[in-house]
């Protein structure tokens, strides 16, 4: 038999919505990077796991195992728990409370970070309240449910991106080109249940998105 893919959920410090513990699932390992730990509480769930340098909030007494972070170090909180994750065997990461808040610098990190995951052969999710994040790498095709997402964009990682095969959308493509400095890719639309995208070189973000029509 296999083995079943170990999950966890990183808690990073931009506030979530309890709405947000959709995406937590029993037998989840839960790691909390710095502030991080806040959501956790948000979401009724008890971290596993604390890892960070702890200057944007105090460390807590949770009894959970803590992993403390020098200051000066090269990387991020989050980052240091996905490196810690994908060396454990975690086959599936989500993570949330990684977009958004204050600091742009700190969304472009996350997704950074969720590539390097990516990378490492870790099925990645990044999520906000409106939009869902992932990945498409050569080799790794993606189906996505329609759902109740309005818009699906893609955008381009490191440099540029061929081969590039869409369907189920108002704009397929077949064997097209993106690069960064165009955004080709941005607020496609489902025209079927499901899309289906692949590539042949390079790394794509995906988002999905939800209508920004008033409720």
């Amino acid at each position: 038999m296999t083995a079943p893919v170990k999950r966890a959920v990183v808690l990073s410090a931009v506030p979530v919505s309890t709405a947000m513990a959709r995406y937590l699932r029993p037998g989840d390992t839960v790691v909390a990077c710095d502030a991080g730990y806040r959501n956790a509480e948000r979401l009724g769930v008890h971290p596993d796991l604390l890892i960070g340098d702890f200057d944007s909030a105090p460390r807590p007494e949770t009894g959970a195992d803590t992993i403390v972070l020098p200051h000066v170090k090269d990387d991020t909180d989050t980052q240091y728990a996905a490196r810690w994750l994908a060396e454990h065997g975690y086959g599936c990461v989500t993570l949330l409370g990684a977009l958004g808040g204050a600091r742009l610098d700190h969304t472009l990190a996350s997704i950074a970070t969720g590539l390097y995951l990516a990378k490492a052969g870790v099925q990645t999710l990044l999520a906000d309240e409106r939009c869902e994040l992932r990945y498409l790498l050569p080799g790794n095709p993606l189906t996505l449910d329609r759902e109740d997402w309005q818009y699906l964009s893609l955008f381009p990682l490191e440099g540029r991106t061929e081969g590039l095969c869409i369907s189920g959308v108002f704009y397929p493509l077949e064997n097209a080109a993106l690069t960064a400095d165009y955004p080709l890719g941005v607020s496609n639309e489902f025209t079927a249940p499901q899309a289906r995208l692949s590539c042949a070189s390079g790394a794509v973000l995906v988002l999905l998105t939800k209508s920004d029509a008033p409720a």
